[in-house]
C-alpha cells in the first residue's frame, strides 16, 4: 500500500494489490473519518493500523462512496466506526455485495473472513454533513459509475474524494453514460485545489478540467463507436479492433487494467444500444 499526506492530517492510501484503488482518511483531533476501505484485508488493516495505532486517533465515521468491492470489502476491519453511505449503497451491499462476496470466497481464500457490514446511517436527497476538528465534510450523490455514487468534500480545504465517478479510464458497467456525463460536468464547478479518484494518481488544481475534459471526450468516442457497431455484420469484432488510443486513452493506465476495461465499456454500450433498437 502506498500512504501519502495531501494536506494537514488528509491522508490517501492507494492499493498495490488492485487496480490503483484509492481509500482516504481524514484525521481529527479526537477522532478519524476514513473515505472508504480497500479491496483486500492485509491493506485495510494496515490503514487501521496506520490511523489508530500510530497516529493514536480512533476512526469514528466510514463513508462508503460506493457499494463496489473494492470500496467496501474493508468494512468489517472496522467495527468500532460508524458506517454512512447512500441509501441505495446501503440496498446494493445488502443485495448484489453478499452475492458476489459469497462467489469471491469460493476463489480466494484471502477473502474467508471478510464479511458485509451495510451503512448504518444512510442519507438520500440534500446529502449529509460531518465534522471533526474545524473540518467539515460535505457528502452528495455523484452517480453514474453507480448509481449509489457519491462524493466526499473536505470543504475547508477545497479537497474532493469522488469515488469512481472520476478515474483514469471512465467505467460504466454498472452505470449511466447520460448520468455520468452530467456528474463529471459538476466537478470543475467545484474549484478544488485537489481531487481524489476513485483509482489512480492525485490530481491537482490546474490539471482538474482537462482530467475531466479528457474523460468526457473520451465518452464521446465510445458512444460513437457504438453506435456505428450497429451497423455492422460483425459488430463485435468492429469493436474489438477499437483500440483504447483510438479513444484518446492510454493502455498502461490502472496497472494495464485499461485496455480490457475499455474494451468491456464499448460491449456494454453497443449492447445498450442494441437493446434501445430492438425494443
Amino acid at each position: 500500500m502506498i500512504r501519502e499526506r495531501v494536506a494537514d492530517d488528509v491522508y490517501i492510501f492507494t492499493s498495490e494489490v488492485y487496480a490503483r484503488v484509492n481509500a482516504g482518511a481524514v484525521i481529527g483531533p479526537e477522532w478519524s473519518i476514513l473515505i472508504d476501505t480497500l479491496a483486500y484485508p492485509e491493506e485495510s488493516i494496515e490503514i487501521r493500523d496506520f490511523i489508530e495505532n500510530r497516529l493514536g486517533s480512533p476512526i469514528r465515521y466510514l463513508v462508503n462512496t460506493h457499494y463496489h468491492a473494492d470500496h467496501s470489502l474493508g468494512n468489517c476491519w472496522f467495527p468500532n466506526a460508524i458506517h454512512i453511505g447512500h441509501e441505495l449503497c446501503r440496498q446494493l451491499l445488502d443485495t448484489r455485495g453478499r452475492e458476489a462476496l459469497k462467489s469471491a470466497k469460493d476463489h480466494n481464500r484471502d477473502l474467508a473472513k471478510v464479511e458485509i457490514v451495510l451503512p448504518d446511517i444512510t442519507f438520500e436527497d440534500g446529502g449529509l454533513a460531518l465534522r471533526t476538528g474545524k473540518r467539515t465534510l460535505m457528502l452528495f450523490s455523484l452517480p453514474g459509475h453507480s448509481v449509489d455514487g457519491i462524493g466526499v468534500l473536505l470543504v475547508e480545504d477545497k479537497i474532493l474524494f469522488s469515488g469512481d465517478i472520476m478515474m483514469p479510464l471512465p467505467y460504466l458497467i454498472d452505470g449511466d453514460l447520460d448520468t455520468m456525463v452530467q456528474s463529471l460536468k459538476q466537478i470543475p464547478k467545484l474549484k478544488l485545489e485537489n481531487l481524489v479518484q476513485g483509482h489512480g494518481e492525485l490530481i491537482l488544481r490546474g490539471e482538474i478540467p482537462i482530467v475531466v475534459k479528457s474523460n468526457l471526450d473520451y465518452i464521446s468516442k465510445i458512444r460513437s463507436y457504438a453506435k456505428k457497431a450497429l451497423r455492422r455484420k460483425n459488430p463485435e469484432e468492429f469493436l474489438a479492433a477499437v483500440n483504447i488510443e483510438d479513444c484518446g486513452k492510454n493502455r498502461v493506465l490502472l496497472n494495464g487494467l485499461a485496455a480490457e476495461l475499455h474494451h468491456r465499456n464499448l460491449l456494454a454500450l453497443y449492447q445498450r444500444y442494441r437493446k434501445e433498437r430492438d425494443g
